[in-house]
């Protein structure tokens, strides 16, 4: 597991106490694309499941998901494909 997989654990398990969350480094199927980097840890896919969600649309769910991780999306962190649940909606 590389550190961007790591620091996107970290800040979204601090922030939303997540009951479920998968992060898959997605970079490979992305080499030669806009933003992919030697070494991948450029474009993920995000499955996250938190009481946070509840009664909040999908756009107001990966708003709070990009808002925690904003310092890596303006870094190294080209794309993140996010699945973001409440709880029993997986």
């Amino acid at each position: 597991m590389g550190a961007m997989n790591q620091t996107i654990r970290l800040k979204l398990t601090e922030a939303l106490a997540p009951t479920y969350l998968e992060v898959v480094d997605d970079s490979s199927r992305h080499a030669g694309h806009a933003g992919a980097q030697p070494g991948g840890e450029t474009h993920f896919n995000l499955v996250i499941e938190a009481a946070a969600f509840e009664g909040l649309s999908k756009v107001a769910r990966q708003r709070i998901v990009y808002r925690i991780l904003s310092d890596e999306l303006a870094s190294t962190l080209h794309a993140l494909s996010v699945k973001a649940l409440a709880p029993g909606e997986r």
